[in-house]
């Protein structure tokens, strides 16, 4: 038992050794600020916004559509984002080690926790990527059409899908390409592979401000009229929907290895990639649903088909229908480059999740071999390019997309978790006599106490399980944290605790608990699977079976650009 809960002090963590030969195993650092805020939003802005905008706002897929209100969703999404934006800025800044969540529970919560989380990433990237590989595949393949270029639909349709409906054997051959492309690029370099990134960044951003100021000149106030058509349930529905839009963010973390100055420049990264996406998508979404009505934008493409319905509009002008047909080209190429960007940006978060627990010994060591030219984590590069590249080609998108959705709120709900769990731990090993959490820690058990009398009050089942899940939890912290001496100084830190990341867990439990049941039945087969790993494998290869016990105390963050020094043995 003390095997699977022993942690990883944080000058553990910072301190790598060298490998076998004596190499250096760090990553090279050449990332800036304005690096990561473009790696943040190569990652948040992809197929959410060009797809699920539409059917968020009409509805489909067993819920009803918000309507032009999915502004409201938007910004509730962002929130929610938020809160755990600031945990993640927290946590990246002051162990800024490649491995995101996977490393903070590692110090926090124990190894058992750090390598279901850790597992649980390689799940959330992998099942996004071929996601969006299939989708990216979707969009290139009514590009080429404009050219008059047919591609066959043996070499577009999911392996899957054609045995499944008689059609004998077939691959999606663009979504295997893509992904190929991507991990030969990330091999080479993370530099010239952030590079590319910000020039892709550059024209999305073009490509949707170019959407926004058209469309505004296309507005119908009219089609705003009845604003929020269901209510709050198209609200809230709409808001489960459009998370996925969102995706991506904590993507910025992983990089935290490459990242000059990671104090600061992770913490701008972030919530900076999260605030400039969130103007973007309301613009957007306000702009869409102003163009047409709001339940006419159930489909793939609600930004083309936006297009579409004013082009159908009497009496429009012969320079506008030309000038219309000419933005549906446009939107279609930025559809492709936004998803590049995304492809680029998971596939570089996945392989760092690989190498830092080979690193640990909870993998083969050979996961975390370096290249000797590029400083590129090459050996996981590759793999997972394979890995993702086949199931782009071969899978049925329906089979795994919930799966990115739920694994993404689960490793939120642990970074939220595990920044309560150090402050509260460093703050029993300070001395100092300054009380900083008195204010917060009351909101919190007033929040307890809302969220036990909603669960009782609420019709909804969804609601309740929430409500019984983070009700005595946000009772605990709440008592905990009441005459909590103050933690040591961190660079940065996420404002208002125990409260604001508990907000975070119960955002996202909240969203989690609106996954269809088999989600979660798949979700707990791919962990029960990584038990099985770690217990064969992991708990008896781990560094930590190596480490000298005596160990000085970690009383966790020492003041801002000062790192424990423990030596390695």
């Amino acid at each position: 038992m003390n095997a699977l809960l022993r942690t990883k002090s944080i000058a553990q963590v910072m301190s790598q050794p060298p490998d076998e030969e004596g190499h250096h195993t760090g990553l090279k650092r050449v990332l800036g600020a304005r690096d990561l805020i473009a790696l943040g939003i190569g990652a948040i802005i992809g197929a959410g916004i060009f797809a699920t905008t539409g059917t968020a706002a009409a509805g489909g897929g067993g819920h009803v559509g918000a309507g032009p209100a999915i502004v409201i969703s938007y910004i509730l999404v962002a929130i929610a984002c938020g809160f755990c934006a600031l945990c993640y800025a927290e946590f990246a800044s002051v162990i800024p080690i490649a491995g995101s969540a996977y490393t903070y529970a590692y110090v926090t919560l124990g190894e058992l926790a750090a390598w279901i989380i850790g597992w649980d990433l390689i799940l959330e990237y992998a099942v996004g990527n071929v996601a969006v590989a299939i989708s990216w595949a979707g969009y290139f393949n009514s590009f080429v059409k404009g050219f008059g270029i047919h591609i066959s639909d043996k070499l577009m349709t999911a392996t899957t899908t054609s045995l499944h409906e008689g059609h004998g054997l077939a691959f999606n051959f663009p979504a295997l390409a893509i992904v190929l492309l991507m991990t030969v690029l990330l091999v080479r370099g993370v530099k010239e592979s952030i590079t590319f990134n910000n020039i892709v960044v550059l024209i999305k951003l073009a490509v949707l401000v170019f959407f926004v100021g058209l469309g505004f000149m296309f507005v119908d106030t009219a089609n705003w009229s009845n604003f929020a058509p269901n209510g709050w349930k198209g609200i809230h529905g709409a808001a489960a929907v459009i998370f996925f839009a969102y995706i991506g963010f904590d993507a910025v973390s992983t990089a935290a290895e490459e990242t000059e100055n990671p104090s600061r420049n992770l913490p701008i990264g972030m919530i900076g990639s999260l605030v400039i996406c969130t103007i973007l998508y309301i613009a957007i979404s306000l702009v869409m649903t102003g163009m047409g009505p709001w339940n006419e934008l159930g489909t793939p493409d609600p930004m083309a088909t936006a297009l579409e319905i004013v082009q159908k509009r009497p009496g429009l002008s012969a320079s506008s229908a030309k000038l219309l047909s000419f933005s549906h080209f446009v939107v279609t190429v930025g559809a492709l480059f936004s998803m590049t960007a995304v492809l680029l940006v998971f596939q570089l978060g996945q392989p760092r999740i690989f190498f830092s627990m080979a690193r640990d010994g909870l993998l083969p060591k050979f996961f975390a071999a370096i290249h000797p030219v590029y400083q590129t984590p090459h050996v996981t590069t590759i793999l997972t390019g394979v890995l993702v590249a086949g199931a782009a080609a071969f899978m049925d998108i329906a089979i795994v997309i919930d799966l990115c959705n739920i694994g993404t709120l689960f490793a939120f709900v642990i970074v939220c978790a595990a920044v309560l769990l150090l402050r509260y731990r460093d703050g029993r090993k300070s001395d100092s006599f300054i009380r900083p959490y008195d204010l917060s820690a009351y909101c919190t058990l007033a929040l307890a106490v809302a969220l036990t009398i909603w669960g009782i009050t609420t019709p909804s089942h969804e609601n309740r399980l929430t409500a019984m899940v983070c009700a005595p939890i946000a009772f605990w912290v709440g008592l905990a944290y009441r005459g909590l001496p103050l933690a040591p100084g961190r660079p940065f830190t996420a404002p208002f605790a125990p409260l604001i990341p508990m907000c975070g867990i119960v955002t996202c439990v909240w969203l989690m608990m609106a996954s269809p049941f088999m989600t979660w039945v798949r979700f707990f087969v791919w962990l029960v699977v990584g038990m099985v790993i770690y217990l064969i494998y992991g708990m008896h290869h781990s560094a930590l079976n190596f480490t000298s016990p005596a160990q000085p105390p970690d009383i966790g963050f020492g003041k801002p650009g000062e790192v424990e020094s423990t030596p390695e043995p």
